[in-house]
C-alpha cells in the first residue's frame, strides 16, 4: 500500500488548542528567534535560484554534489521533485511551525525560562552584546546563513553557561517543532502517516460525568475517588468496583478513541504527554517525557511488560517492607499480567530487536525478549507511543478501565484536582474528598467540583502526586523526594540496507549483562529505542546543510538505548508561577559512568552485526564510520571483529570523553519514587499499605511509592502494587460496610 493510500485510511485528526493572545516575545525577539531556527534548518538552493542571504546558495556544481552524496547514501532516495521540496523548506517558510512555536512558548515553557531566553535574544542584537557573544555589532538576522551557523557552533560550545545552555534548548526545539510540523519530512523518508501493519480497532464505550452550568461547586457522592486514569488508577478502580464500592476515577486530560490512534507527533505532544512532551529538569541535564492522556503512561508505552527482578525486590524487603517477597506480591505481578495478556509467544521481531538479541549472542552477553501486553496478538506496529489505533495493546483503557465501568465505576474527564479535603474534628487528618476544577473537552465550559467519598487515592503518577498532596497542606518533608528517573543515553547504528525503523514492536528484547555492576543491582540495561521522525530527528546533531544531509539516513538507522537503574535521586517540587511540577534532578557521577558502559556495548553490538556506521549524540563525538576502515585480521588471517584497531581507537576516545556535565543531555521515560514507600514518616511518604503516614483514608497508588528505582519499564511493578494496595483498601471497605448497601454509583449534588 502506498503512502498516499495509507494517508486515506489515516486516523481521524484531533483539534490542537489555538495559539494564546499572549505573544510571548517582542516583534524583534521573534525575528531573532526565527532567524536562528531558518539557520538550524536551513533552505539549500542553487545560487541562481536564491533570493535572500538567510538562504544557503550553492553553486551548481556545489549542489549537484551535494544532492549526489544525500542520493548516494540511500539505497531508494526520494524523487528528486520531492527531495528539493525537502531541501528548499525551513521552519518559517510553514505557517504550521510559528503557531506551534508560539503554542509550545506560551503553553509548556516555564515563565523563568522564557525570561531567560528573551533576555538573551534582547542581549546578542545590542551593540556590546552582539560584540561579546557574535563577534560583531550587527545583529543576528542581518548576518547571511553560513556567518549565522558559525555563531550557533560558537554559542553551542560558549563558556558562558546561560549561551550555552539556551542555545542547545533552542536548537532543541527548533528541531523538534520543524519536524512535526513539516509537510516534506513524511514524503522525503517514505514516512506514513499510518502504520502499515496491522487494523484499525474498537474502543471501549467510555461514558464521563459532565457539570451542567450554574454557580457553586457540583458535588459527588462516592466510596473511591480515584485520581488519575493510568496503570496504578485503573488496577484500583477495576479491584474496587468488582468488589462492589462505588468509584469515581477522575483525571485532568481526556480520552481519545482509537479512531484518532495513532495521533500524529504533533498532535500527541499537547493531547498525550504532559507538557507538549519535552519536560526539562532545572538544570537541563534532563528531558522528561511523562504521559499525560486517559490511560496515563499505559497509553503512550511501548507494551513492555517485565516483573520486578529478584534483587530489587530483596532490596525492598530488606528496607521492612516484606511484602514485596511474599507469595502474595507474585500473584498481584502474575494476576495483572494474565489480564493484559502478557507473554513472549507472538513476537517478532524488527530489525532493532533482532540486532539487539543476535549482537548480544555473538558477543555473549545475557539477554531475552521482552514479554508484551497486546493480548495474545502479535501486534507488529512500531507508532504505539502515539496511541495504539489497533486497541490491541491491553494499557488501562483497553482492560482495566473498561473492566471497572462493566462493574459500575464512573468517571470524569477534564477535571484538575487541586486538593484532598480533610476532616480535621476528630484530631487527625481523615480525608473525606477532594476539590477542583471540572473543564469542558471544547473548553468553553468550566465548574468548581468537590467529590466526597469515604477513601481517596491519588494515583496522579511521580510528577503530579506529590504536588497533589503538598497543595493539601501535608509537611512530610519526604513528599516529592527520592525520584528516580532511569537516565538513558543513546548509541544508533545505520545499516547499508534499507530499514525501516519505524515497523514493527517497539522493544521487544532487552540484554541484561550489565545490570549489576555495582554488586547492588545498579547498572544498565540496554534496550530498543522508538523510531519515529519526532523522536529521534530532534536529537541527531548538526546545524544547516550538515543537519539536512544526515535526516535521509534514517531510513537505514536503528537505535538503541542504555538505561541505568539509578543510585542517585532528585526531586519534585512546585513551579513558583504555574504551581506545574518542576524536576530538579541530576544523573550521578556513578549512575554516568554505568550508562556509558552500556553504550560502549551497544556501540559493539551495533559493529558485530554489520552497522557501517555507529553515532552517538555525546558532545564532540565524532561517528565510526566503518567504510573508512577496511577489516584488520590477526596473525591467523581470522577475523579481528571488536578488537579492529580503529574501532577500538573510537571506542577508547568515547570512554575517555565520558558523559559530563553539563554538556551530556539524558532522557527519561520512567519516573518514580517522589511518594516513597516505607517504614517511617522519616523516610518515606506511604505506609506499607499505600496510606499516607500521618493521614487516615488517603492513599497512594502508582510509580511515586516505589521505595527506589524498579529497574525494569515500571508498569507491571506499578500495577502490581496498585493490585495490593486496592485489595487491601477494599477489605477494610468491607469491614465498615457490613450491614450497609450502597446504591452503585455516584450521588450528585449542588454545594
Amino acid at each position: 500500500m502506498s503512502i498516499q493510500q495509507l494517508d486515506m485510511i489515516s486516523p481521524v485528526a484531533t483539534v490542537l488548542p489555538d495559539p494564546p493572545e499572549d505573544q510571548v516575545f517582542t516583534d524583534e525577539q521573534w525575528q531573532t528567534l526565527l532567524a536562528i531556527a531558518d539557520t538550524v534548518v536551513c533552505n539549500i538552493r542553487r545560487s541562481s535560484e536564491a533570493h535572500s542571504s538567510s538562504q544557503l546558495a550553492l553553486a551548481d556544481a556545489e549542489y549537484d554534489q551535494y544532492v549526489s552524496e544525500i542520493r548516494n547514501s540511500v539505497t531508494s532516495p526520494p524523487d528528486q521533485a520531492v527531495l528539493e521540496q525537502f531541501l528548499t523548506e525551513s521552519p518559517t517558510t510553514t505557517e504550521a511551525f510559528r503557531r506551534e512555536l508560539h503554542r509550545t512558548l506560551a503553553c509548556h515553557v516555564r515563565a523563568d525560562a522564557k525570561k531567560g531566553v528573551s533576555l538573551i535574544l534582547s542581549t546578542i542584537n545590542t551593540r556590546l552584546g552582539g560584540l561579546v557573544f557574535n563577534g560583531t555589532t550587527k545583529p543576528f538576522h542581518e548576518h547571511d546563513l553560513q556567518a549565522r551557523t558559525a555563531i550557533l557552533q560558537a554559542w553551542s560550545q560558549s563558556y558562558v553557561a546561560p549561551i550555552r545552555i539556551v542555545s542547545r534548548a533552542l536548537e532543541l526545539l527548533t528541531k523538534s517543532t520543524w519536524v512535526r510540523t513539516s509537510p516534506t519530512i513524511g514524503p522525503v523518508l517514505g514516512f506514513p502517516r499510518a502504520p502499515v501493519h496491522g487494523q484499525p480497532g474498537k474502543g471501549f464505550d467510555f461514558k464521563f460525568l459532565t457539570c451542567p452550568s450554574g454557580c457553586g461547586a457540583e458535588v459527588f457522592e462516592t466510596d473511591v475517588v480515584i485520581v488519575g486514569s493510568g496503570c496504578g488508577a485503573g488496577v484500583v478502580a477495576k479491584n474496587l468496583a468488582e468488589d462492589g464500592h462505588r468509584v469515581l476515577t477522575v483525571e485532568k486530560a481526556y480520552h481519545y478513541g482509537p479512531e484518532h490512534m495513532p495521533m500524529s507527533e504533533l498532535d500527541a505532544s499537547h493531547h498525550l504527554f504532559h507538557g507538549g512532551g519535552l519536560q526539562p529538569s532545572d538544570d537541563n541535564s534532563m528531558t522528561v517525557i511523562a504521559g499525560s492522556t486517559w490511560g496515563g503512561g499505559g497509553t503512550v508505552n511501548w507494551s513492555a511488560s517485565l516483573q520486578t527482578e529478584g534483587f530489587v525486590r530483596k532490596e525492598w524487603a530488606e528496607a521492612g517492607l516484606g511484602h514485596f517477597t511474599s507469595a502474595e506480591f507474585q500473584d498481584s505481578l502474575d494476576r495483572v499480567c494474565k489480564r493484559m495478556g502478557v507473554s513472549t509467544e507472538h513476537i517478532e521481531h524488527n530489525h532493532a530487536n533482532r540486532v539487539l538479541m543476535e549482537g548480544a549472542r555473538r558477543l555473549g552477553y545475557a539477554h531475552k525478549a521482552v514479554p508484551q501486553n497486546t493480548g495474545g496478538n502479535k501486534h507488529y506496529c512500531g507508532y504505539c507511543t502515539l496511541g495504539c489505533g489497533s486497541a490491541e495493546k491491553q494499557g488501562p483503557v483497553v482492560s482495566f478501565l473498561p473492566d471497572a465501568a462493566r462493574a459500575g465505576a464512573q468517571f470524569m474527564e477534564g477535571l484538575e484536582v487541586e486538593s484532598v479535603i480533610f476532616d480535621d474534628s476528630k484530631g487527625s487528618k481523615t480525608a473525606i474528598g477532594v476539590r477542583g476544577k471540572w473543564t469542558s473537552r471544547d473548553g468553553k465550559s468550566s465548574r468548581d467540583v468537590v467529590v466526597k467519598s469515604k477513601r481517596v487515592v491519588i494515583s496522579s503518577g511521580t510528577l503530579f502526586s506529590p504536588l497533589i498532596l503538598l497543595r493539601s497542606g501535608l509537611k512530610n518533608p519526604q513528599i516529592g523526594r527520592n525520584l528516580k528517573l532511569h537516565p538513558v543515553q543513546f548509541i544508533f547504528g545505520i545499516w547499508p540496507d534499507e530499514i525501516r525503523p519505524w515497523e514493527g514492536g517497539i522493544l521487544t528484547s532487552v540484554c541484561n549483562e550489565f545490570q549489576n555492576l555495582d554488586g547492588h543491582g545498579h547498572g544498565a540495561k540496554l534496550e530498543v529505542m522508538v523510531m519515529l521522525p519526532g523522536w529521534i530527528l530532534p536529537i541527531l546533531p548538526g546545524l544547516a546543510a550538515d543537519y539536512k544531509k544526515s535526516l535521509l539516513k534514517f531510513k537505514h538507522m536503528s537505535g538503541f538505548f542504555s538505561i541505568v537503574r539509578d543510585s542517585g535521586s532528585g526531586q519534585i517540587y512546585p513551579d513558583a508561577t504555574s504551581g506545574q511540577p518542576r524536576i530538579a534532578y541530576s544523573p550521578s557521577a556513578l549512575d554516568r559512568q554505568y550508562c556509558l558502559e552500556g553504550m560502549l556495548a551497544l556501540a559493539k553490538i551495533c559493529y558485530v552485526t554489520g552497522a557501517s556506521e555507529i553515532h552517538t549524540v555525546v558532545d564532540g563525538i565524532a561517528p565510526y564510520i566503518r567504510a573508512d576502515h577496511p577489516p584488520v585480521t590477526d596473525d591467523e588471517g581470522l577475523d579481528a571483529g571488536i578488537n579492529h584497531p580503529a574501532f577500538q581507537s573510537w571506542l577508547a576516545t568515547l570512554r575517555a570523553a565520558g558523559l559530563n556535565q553539563p554538556s551530556t543531555k539524558f532522557g527519561s521515560a520512567h519516573q518514580m519514587g517522589s511518594c516513597r514507600m516505607g517504614v517511617s514518616p522519616r523516610t518515606s511518604v506511604v505506609n506499607p499499605r499505600g496510606q499516607v503516614w500521618d493521614t487516615k483514608d488517603l492513599y497512594v497508588a502508582d510509580a511515586s511509592v516505589f521505595p527506589s528505582a524498579s529497574g525494569v519499564n515500571p508498569m507491571v511493578t506499578n500495577m502490581a502494587i496498585a493490585d495490593g494496595i486496592s485489595r487491601g483498601l477494599s477489605r477494610e471497605l468491607k469491614k465498615e460496610q457490613e450491614g450497609t448497601v450502597g446504591s452503585g454509583v455516584a450521588q450528585r449534588s449542588v454545594l
